[in-house]
């Protein structure tokens, strides 16, 4: 049964298609086209792989070989960027690079030290020392591009010949050129880090000596702003001066937010640092000590004992032979019984020798002072302190100034905080006003026709709602109507002589009004033919019939 049905809806498929015009086959195959070849372009176009940057920025010669190596390896590509850029399959991305890298490609526009693989003999010591530069210059500019912000560098070293005489010697110096990517800038440190690369990878140059410009002309060395970058100081040093500067901020915030509440406290501190490195080696020496207080390093005696009685003594000469004077004696010590025993025991001592010889410590010290770098030599700070809020007589709230004591207490505990010193000649100043609360400042929000990913997002779904459309469109409003049309019993063809059968089939179609009334012809005309039979078979039928037809009238 299903068979036969489905033969059927063939049959009347078929009859239907038939019975179409010419422009209505035309437009039935037109869709049924269309639709396919819809379909099969969405199945393509999900198919299509997605194409990411292989390489960027490739000069001429590396693109070329690069497109070469592609071909040969049967890799499809896509160029970008004017062909700046060159895209390949996103599964493939990380392969391809690493093939192409096996070959040596890319080359790059800038030459490091293979330019020494190929010495040739007979090469001058200029020749030689050019090269040398070339290499040494493209090695560093490799080194500053791979940066995340360069995009392209250049640099330029003006390295002296080395000369005998001292006095004639000069420093080689460096200029480097650094294009940056849109939207991206280099901070000091960063500036500072590429000036450190630069002076590090050649000998004997001074970090004065190099000098970094961006694509725009702006000096990035030596271009600091402010008192700080006058005072000489490093990056490495402002960062150690705004972290000091913010430890105390933070201090004194956050002892007086719990008395007076978040956001009614602002505070600013101006830190002058000492960078200076400073060493002292002092040796110091006391005066003599006396000698009960000193340390004795070493003591010699001697004593030498003579004869005296056995040799003449006394002075030589005419003086020796004169009688002596009137005899005297001391006040302190009286004359007494046997002064001469005494003067002889005396003259014997007189050959008695003795010697000491005492060698006490030196007292001295030593003392080796080193002053740490950074110390604080003077704090400024400005404090302000909103208003306190309270009730008001309607009920309202209204900001009331803090009292002289509050002020008073809010001063204490920041002169604590900030460890103020008046001998260092630090200062404070403590104001009480009213916070103007600004209102908040709406950031424009991008339209989506600006934004790039809501940009993309729109044309892909654009896509798929256009095709999905025409699809709608092509299967509801032209096949499914047709089809509906072709399922349909259709009349039969008649000829322009009204007859059916082949002469009719060959004859133009007619209208669907003409084709009724062919078919109530028809009707009529089978009718009539059944009436006759019927009188030819039951004459007393038809009698009575027109009997009742003439009786009526």
């Amino acid at each position: 049964m299903a068979v036969a049905a489905q033969d059927t809806a063939l049959g009347r498929l078929r009859e239907g298609f038939g019975h179409l015009s010419n422009q209505q086959k035309l437009g039935l195959m037109f869709a049924v086209a269309a639709v396919i070849a819809l379909l099969t372009g969405s199945w393509m176009w999900s198919q299509t792989p997605d194409y990411k940057v292989l390489y960027s920025n490739l000069s001429d010669r590396d693109g070329g070989t690069v497109i070469s190596s592609l071909q040969q390896m049967n890799i499809p590509y896509k160029m970008a960027e004017g062909g700046g850029a060159i895209l390949v399959p996103s599964n493939q991305v990380y392969e391809v690079r690493l093939r192409l890298a096996s070959q040596g490609l890319p080359k790059g526009s800038v030459a490091g030290f293979e330019l020494m693989d190929g010495q040739k003999l007979g090469m001058s010591e200029f020749q030689e020392r050019v090269n040398y530069q070339r290499a040494l210059e493209g090695e560093i500019t490799r080194s500053i591009q791979s940066l995340s912000a360069v995009q392209g560098a250049r640099v330029h070293l003006a390295i002296p010949r080395p000369s005998v005489f001292i006095r004639e010697q000069q420093k080689p110096s460096a200029s480097v050129l650094l294009s940056l990517y849109p939207g991206r800038s280099l901070d000091k440190s960063q500036v500072s880090g590429i000036v450190h690369l630069i002076s590090s990878s050649v000998p004997e140059l001074p970090l004065s000596n190099v000098t970094v410009v961006d694509q725009n002309g702006n000096l990035l060395t030596g271009a600091g702003e402010g008192a700080a970058a006058h005072a000489g100081l490093d990056p490495t040093q402002l960062d150690y001066l705004h972290q000091v500067e913010q430890s105390y901020v933070k201090r004194i915030e956050s002892i007086l937010t719990p008395i007076l509440g978040l956001g009614n406290v602002k505070a600013q501190v101006a830190a002058d640092l000492d960078f200076s490195m400073v060493e002292q080696t002092a040796e110091t020496y006391k005066p003599n000590p006396q000698p009960n207080e000193a340390a004795i390093r070493s003591q010699q005696m001697s004593e030498t004992n003579g004869d005296a009685g056995k040799q003449a003594s006394g002075v030589p000469g005419a003086l020796s032979n004169q009688p002596p004077g009137a005899a005297s004696a001391p006040i302190t010590a009286a004359a007494a019984p046997g002064a001469g025993a005494a003067a002889g025991t005396a003259a014997g001592a007189a050959n008695v020798h003795k010697e000491s010889t005492v060698n006490f410590e030196v007292d001295k010290t030593i003392q080796h002072v080193r002053q740490p770098v950074g110390s604080v030599k003077r704090l400024s700070v400005a404090v302000v302190v909103n208003h306190r809020k309270a009730a008001g007589k309607d009920g309202k709230a209204a900001n009331k100034p803090l009292t002289p004591a509050e002020l008073s207490q809010v001063q204490n505990l920041v002169r604590e905080a900030m460890g103020f010193s008046q001998a260092r000649g630090d200062t404070l100043n403590v104001v009480n006003a009213a916070f103007t609360e600004g209102e908040a400042e709406e950031i424009p929000s991008v339209p989506l026709w600006k934004d790039p990913g809501s940009m993309a997002l729109a044309k892909e779904v654009g896509k798929n709602l256009l095709i999905a459309a025409l699809l709608f469109y092509l299967v509801f409003g032209v096949i499914r109507p047709i089809l509906r049309d072709l399922a349909r019993p259709h009349a039969p063809r008649v000829g322009h002589e009204g007859v059916t059968g082949e002469e009719g089939e060959e004859a133009a179609e007619i209208s669907p009004e003409a084709a009724a009334k062919a078919a109530q012809a028809a009707g009529y005309e089978e009718n009539l033919k059944a009436a006759k039979e019927l009188a030819k078979q039951d004459p007393r039928v038809v009698a009575s019939v027109v009997k009742d037809w003439v009786g009526a009238e």
